[in-house]
């Protein structure tokens, strides 16, 4: 059975090499482009299965090019990595904030790339929760399977980790989890924590619930949880 097929975007030509070389050795079909044109164009005429970008990039750069991805009906659910350099806090956040599903942070090794690169597609196609399980709490439904949340009766465009950041809230109402927790839930336990990417998430949420963001509580000094009836 053939691998995923993977978009590397990146406009150092021996980084593009070198992670182009590590993931056809894994097995993964693999798509080159230099700039965030191309990189735009690649995946609207291409269709792929994970998007690993460079935010650093002539013209264009990674993080409007992650607007645009996810702007795009055809190109918004494909998963991206980000690659960054150390430090650029404001820039993950932004690309988190985006839809990105992950960073990984120049210098950097392409065991981690692709570990962090697996991690991500196995996230996305996991096994669904079963369609007919529907979380109900006041005027808030949440569809597991579909992915698919309603806040009194007005339909939400949730990002990839908002949805899994409010389903793990939602199903434990009155129960605080401090940062970490959220994100060893969302993501993973080797994904690294930073209080503002949590609280990204959450600002977002609560602007796109309008009147029901109230429901998630900030716990001063401890972290977040979903209101109790």
């Amino acid at each position: 059975m053939s691998k995923e097929k993977i978009l590397v975007v990146d406009d150092e030509e021996d980084i593009l090499e070198l992670v182009r070389y590590n993931l056809a050795r894994e097995g993964y079909a693999v798509t080159c482009a230099a700039s965030g044109e191309a990189a735009l164009k690649s995946a609207a005429s291409d269709p792929v299965d994970l998007i690993i970008l460079d935010l650093m990039l002539p013209g264009i750069d990674g993080l409007e090019v992650a607007r645009r991805l996810k702007q795009n009906s055809g190109t918004k659910d494909t998963p991206i990595v980000m690659l960054t350099a150390k430090g650029e806090e404001a820039d993950i956040v932004t690309g988190l904030e985006l839809g990105a599903d992950d960073y990984v942070t120049k210098p950097f090794s392409p065991r981690i790339l692709i570990a962090r690169m697996k991690a991500v597609i196995r996230r996305r196609s996991g096994i669904a929760e079963p369609e007919s399980e529907v979380l109900t709490i006041r005027e808030l439904s949440i569809h597991t399977g579909r992915r698919h949340v309603t806040a009194a009766g007005k339909s939400l465009d949730l990002t990839y980790t908002e949805f899994q950041v409010l389903h793990f809230l939602a199903r434990r109402p009155g129960w605080v989890f401090t940062r970490s927790q959220i994100v060893d839930a969302v993501r993973g336990d080797d994904y690294p924590v930073t209080d503002r990417s949590v609280d990204v998430q959450i600002v977002g949420l609560r602007k796109k619930l309008g009147a029901l963001g109230k429901y998630i509580e900030t716990v001063r000094g401890v972290g977040y949880r979903f209101m109790e009836s």
